[in-house]
């Protein structure tokens, strides 16, 4: 820092209290005695304004810069413009001691000794506030919101812009340390507004708004009468009774003195957005300086250290932009760089620093050594083990212990020295003097050496990587390169002011000056770009530039002295050179020249940095020939052209070489063929097909099919051109050339086939095939585009083919849902299991799906097909019978559940509950331990639970809901299910007589339970219940057999006699017999009370443990009416199965396919409904 008078002027006899400058720094305010003095800073005129009576204390210039205000010991305040008129004059009852204009609002501040006011433009009256002390300084905040006020009681005061207070801070010397000086940081960067509190108890202190001290009290050796800050806040100047000005950071650690005088300072004020400080003194001189901050920093490769703020070191990454800021609290003299060591000078030591770690992009520093001394020096080294004082003509090396090791003596001032590296505790030093040597020198040696002598004074050096070459910058600005060994001028440049060699390439320097950057590379012509500031440092393709105070890192493209090289065809060294930093087209120029040039390990590795994949595998080619012997230069360059496009040169020198066809090749593969055919010529009729057929290829890929196609059928490639047809749908196209092929080939014509069923024509496919004589293709084309007819009409004419017709149809028709069709096919084909397996799935999905309709009928089907199978295989007879009698019984129980399901499930039935509480005991009745899957007993329970509650069942409503207590009720039924078994209790224990009656056995007359554990059969002669399979009310049937002897036609033929008792009875009953259906009907007439035969054979053979069946001899059957008896005429290898109406007038019908029964009304409403059977789904006008 130094600090040099700008002017100076003497008011005579007269103290000078107070300063105030305009804000744009074109006036200055001076209060001096009894005037007010106007100071013009640009041509120093002085211009006096009266108006006060008394000496003026204290001036301000608001913020606009369009009036100021003065305070005298008139009591008076006087409002100025900035054309130097009075505008308004107002007063207190004291004399005014400060004031201070609102930054924001130019509200008016001013104080006396017992009040202060505040005052604006747009009010007529100024508010006072009384004060309990004297008023000594004023201040408002950056944002106008809050005045400070020093009192000579030792506090400040913090009142709101309605004079109201909000923070009283109270000094610790109370009185006897009066405040004398307050500023508010103009800084933007904090957080906080700091106030800034010099008291005559000789402390600076620094407070937050809320009135919290900041730190501790920096203790002063004056009284302080003024403090200010610099515009931006870095800085505060203060002054006092020491009779001098004195620069402190903002933290409050003084840096220096800025102007001694004769008298104390009683104010000081900082031009606006400048380093001058005007400061004016108690014998009325008024001093203006200038202060110049210098630029202490090092630099070492790519980590460059600045003071900052005067105390605080920052070390920055150039090439990361990483930043680490040291604060030493303390102003910073010198500071040093080398390796991982950092040297900082301060006013009474030096502090070393070392980094954390040995990675290179780490930014932690600590301390290793402190040196507790005060040095002084011009320049300043650190080594890793020394630190390096310059001081005119002399060096001393001392250790981090502050031990002088060693001292050199030159014999002129050093101008300039420099670490130039080397191993820890020996490294060199680069010294130039003004006499213009050059010296080299070692830390552990005393000796210097001479490496030149040169007739001016040395400015700048560097030495390149290597040691071999030395570059100096003399007095005069011109560059000088030596070689080292044989001290010879290698070249000169003129205009530079400092230099630098690539610390990465030893042929390549840079150097600044005039804002011009120069590279140089080797001997060739300097390389010339403009750039503003100062050249430091050349690392890579980095330059380090110093402009003003900031230090970066410029990103400087190595193309131009690349290019220098590739002239001379010196690739190895321009490859050096692109590698410090060079664009991708660079790269590829490189690349390129390299491999015309024929050096193939420069053209690789310049190749490799583009990715370029192409031109690598073009020079592995060329290597792995050379290995194999090859070493025609020409060839490999004609390759090389063939690759950069010069197709001309290329065949040219193919042809030379005599290699024809890859020129040929070359042509042909860019689609060049009208080229090729130049280069080939008519003679050649082989190599004319094989064009032929590549430019066939080309317009293939090139969208242009058809003209492939027909070029290809041209050179005879009958496959491709029927690929190419066949792919765009030329049905017409391709049956003219499969028409045309012979049919002994084969393999064309099999690829027309195919296209054509791909194409979905099935007469040109068939006509293919049919020529080729493929009758299994044929087949098989007919069964994938289900043309039935003409498949059937192979088979029959050869057998062979049987299995590959019928089973896909069989599979067809079942996909189709047409099952008797498919069986039927299936049968054809020999595959009686197939359908069983096709019928079971259905069946099982269905089962899942919850479609128990559907589940009841599949399983009637299954037991039908498995009837049928066991009738024609003697073998799998038994099996198959049981698996009737199997899904016999599922069929019927997912029939019944699926009213059930429904009732649970869905919000309507259409069921009466005399069905749904049938249906439901039917199922209990008939349901064993292995309950079906889907079946579920808890729907079961609850329905005949909520039917039999409503029916007047209440015994088997109770024991329902008590046996769904033991299963897992869904939670949707468990509200219904608990308030069901509470509310049954409340009913009789018993269940209605109609309803038990109406489980009469018809063979012993017994009154049966409504559940039975035993089954459906009755509990005393154990005679199967015949139920209705509508309604499933118990029908009048008693079920009997025939005696051994006796055959079915036999039977049927007795029973067709129909010898008549009377003639009443042929007038009671009428007999329907349509073949389809089995009906009784009865007449109008009454049964006599004459004895029926079967009737008595019936209770003389009742009775016993065991059921014991009804067996008719020949004269019972001649008794029985045809009109009496149901017959279930099953087809073998089952027995028929006879029933005898025990009530003639009920009408029962039975469906003659699944021999289910039913009331006949019942059946007749079912069947209009849905115009089948509601069981087998056989359509009513279908035959049986």
């Amino acid at each position: 820092m130094r600090v040099a008078l700008a002017w100076k002027e003497t008011i005579r006899e007269q103290c000078v209290y107070d300063l105030a400058f305009k804000p744009d720094g074109t006036q200055l305010i001076i209060a001096a005695g009894l005037r007010v003095l106007v100071y013009d800073v640009t041509d120093g005129a002085i211009q006096p304004l009266k108006g006060h009576k008394d000496i003026v204390y204290c001036v301000a210039y608001a913020k606009d810069g369009k009036r100021f205000a003065s305070g005298s010991a008139d009591k008076s305040i006087i409002i100025w413009t900035s054309k130097l008129e009075g505008i308004l004059r107002y007063t207190h009852n004291d004399s005014i001691q400060c004031i201070a204009y609102n930054p924001v609002t130019h509200q008016l501040a001013s104080c006396s000794s017992g009040d202060f006011g505040l005052w604006s433009p747009e009010q007529k009256s100024v508010n006072k506030h009384k004060v309990s002390s004297k008023i000594t300084c004023c201040g408002w905040t950056n944002d106008g919101q809050y005045l400070a006020l020093g009192m000579m009681n030792g506090v400040v005061s913090i009142r709101n812009k309605n004079g109201e207070e909000k923070v009283k801070i109270e000094r610790p010397g109370g009185s006897s340390s009066p405040v004398w000086s307050i500023a508010w940081s103009p800084s933007k960067d904090e957080h906080n507004d700091i106030l800034a509190v010099a008291d005559w108890g000789q402390k600076l202190s620094f407070y937050q708004l809320s009135g919290k001290q900041i730190g501790k009290d920096r203790t002063l050796t004056y009284d302080p009468c003024c403090v200010s800050y610099f515009s931006k806040g870095e800085y505060i100047v203060m002054g006092g009774s020491d009779k001098q000005a004195s620069l402190y950071t903002k933290d409050g650690v003084r840096l220096g003195t800025i102007g001694e005088q004769n008298a104390w300072v009683w104010t000081c004020r900082v031009k606006p957005d400048s380093n001058c400080v005007v400061l004016a003194c108690q014998d009325g001189t008024i001093a203006c300086y200038k202060i110049i901050f210098s630029t202490v920093h090092g630099l070492y490769k790519d980590r460059y250290a600045y003071r900052d703020n005067m105390t605080d070191v920052i070390v920055q990454h150039l090439i990361t932009e990483q930043k680490v800021r040291i604060k030493c609290r303390e102003l910073v003299k010198k500071i040093a760089i080398y390796r991982n060591r950092l040297a900082i000078q301060l006013p009474e030591k030096i502090l070393i620093y070392e980094l954390c770690s040995d990675v290179s992009s780490d930014m932690h520093y600590r301390i290793k050594e402190k040196i507790c001394r005060k040095f002084e020096c011009n320049l300043l080294v650190v080594c890793c083990h020394h630190i390096i004082l310059c001081q005119e003509k002399r060096l001393q090396c001392l250790s981090f212990t502050s031990v002088k090791e060693k001292e050199w003596v030159m014999e002129s001032p050093i101008r300039y020295i420099k670490v130039i590296g080397g191993s820890p505790g020996r490294e060199g030093l680069l010294v130039g003097l003004k006499n213009g040597a050059i010296l080299k020198i070692f830390v552990d040696n005393l000796f210097p050496i001479t490496l030149l002598k040169l007739s001016t004074s040395v400015r700048c050096l560097d030495m390149s990587a290597s040691r071999h070459k030395l570059a100096v910058v003399d007095e005069h600005n011109t560059l000088l390169v030596y070689n080292i060994n044989s001290k010879e001028l290698l070249f000169q440049e003129p205009n530079a002011d400092s230099v630098a060699w690539n610390t990465q390439c030893e042929d390549m320097l840079c150097f600044s000056g005039n804002d011009y950057l120069n590279i140089k590379a080797s001997n060739f012509p300097v390389h010339q770009q403009n750039m503003k500031g100062f050249m430091v440092g050349y690392n890579g393709s980095k330059i380090f530039c110093l402009f003003i105070y900031s230090m970066s890192a410029e990103e400087v493209p190595q193309s131009a002295p690349m290019y220098q090289y590739l002239e001379r065809k010196m690739y190895k060294e321009a490859y050096q050179i692109a590698c410090l930093g060079v664009t991708d087209s660079d790269w590829r120029d490189l690349a390129t020249d390299a491999l015309e040039g024929l050096d193939f390990d420069t053209a690789k590795k310049a190749f490799i940095r583009i990715r370029d994949l192409r031109y690598l595998e073009l020079i592995n080619s060329i290597e792995e020939r050379k290995k194999r012997g090859e070493n025609d230069n020409e060839l490999f360059l004609a390759d090389v052209y063939a690759y950069q496009g010069k197709f001309h040169e290329a065949a040219k020198l193919y042809k030379r070489t005599g290699h024809e066809s890859r020129a040929l090749s070359m042509y042909t593969d860019l689609r060049m063929f009208e080229y090729a055919k130049d280069f080939v010529g008519a003679t050649d009729p082989k190599s004319s097909r094989i064009l032929m057929t590549k430019q066939a290829d080309w317009a293939k890929s090139s969208k242009e099919p058809r003209a492939a196609a027909e070029m290809y059928l041209s050179v005879g490639e009958h496959l491709k051109a029927i690929d190419i047809i066949g792919e765009h749908g030329w049905g017409d196209m391709l049956i003219d050339i499969a028409r045309t092929l012979d049919k002994a080939e084969r393999e064309p014509l099999a690829k027309c086939a195919l296209h054509f069923k791909r194409l979905k024509r099935h007469d040109y496919a068939s006509e293919v095939y049919s020529k080729m004589g493929d009758l299994q293709a044929l087949v098989q084309l007919h069964v994938e585009t289900w043309h039935w007819e003409e498949a059937f009409s192979l088979a029959e004419k050869h057998p062979q083919f049987r299995d590959d017709v019928f089973v896909p149809y069989a599979q067809w028709l079942a996909e189709n849902d047409r099952f008797e069709e498919a069986q039927k096919a299936f049968h054809k084909a020999g595959r009686q299991n197939e359908a069983v397996k096709v019928l079971e799935q259905l069946t099982h999905n269905a089962v899942v799906e919850n479609r128990f309709n559907d589940a009841g009928y599949y399983y009637w089907m299954l037991s039908m097909q498995c009837l049928d199978i066991g009738r024609e295989s003697e073998d799998q007879k038994d099996e198959m019978l049981k698996k009737f009698e199997r899904f016999q019984h599922l069929a019927e129980f997912y029939h019944v559940y699926c009213s059930i399901q429904r009732y649970t499930d869905e919000p309507f039935s259409s069921h009466m509950p005399e069905t749904l509480f049938n249906i439901c005991r039917f199922l209990l009745n008939n349901l064993t331990k292995d309950i079906p899957p889907g079946i579920s007993k808890v729907n079961t329970l609850y329905a005949l639970a909520k039917q039999s509650r409503r029916l007047g069942a209440y015994k088997l409503a109770r024991y329902s809901y008590e046996k769904l207590q033991e299963l897992h009720v869904p939670s949707r039924f468990q509200e219904s299910v608990e308030l069901g078994s509470l509310n049954i209790r409340s009913k009789p224990f018993h269940d209605s007589e109609d309803l038990i009656e109406g489980m009469m056995c018809y063979r012993c007359s017994t009154n049966n339970p409504l559940l039975n554990n035993q089954g459906s059969v009755c509990i005393n002669c154990r005679q199967p219940f015949i139920y209705s399979a509508s309604s499933y009310e118990v029908l009048p049937l008693v079920q009997f057999y025939l005696e051994e002897g006796l055959s079915d036609e036999e039977a049927v033929s007795l029973i067709d006699l129909e010898v008549p008792h009377t003639d009443q009875r042929d007038a009671r009953w009428q007999e329907m017999d349509n073949s389809k259906l089995q009906t009784l009907r009865m007449g109008d007439g009454l049964d006599d009370a004459e004895e029926d035969p079967f009737t008595a054979k019936m209770s003389f053979e009742q009775g016993g443990s065991t059921f014991v069946p009804v067996q008719v001899s020949r004269l019972v059957l001649r008794s029985m009416s045809r009109r009496d008896v149901l017959i279930k005429r099953w087809p073998r290898p089952l027995k028929w199965e006879y029933f005898r109406s025990l009530l003639p007038d009920v009408s029962i019908t039975m469906c003659p396919t699944c021999f289910k029964m039913f009331h006949s009304e019942d059946y007749e409403l079912l069947v209009l409904q849905h115009n089948c059977c509601p069981y087998c789904r056989r359509p009513i006008d279908e035959q049986n």
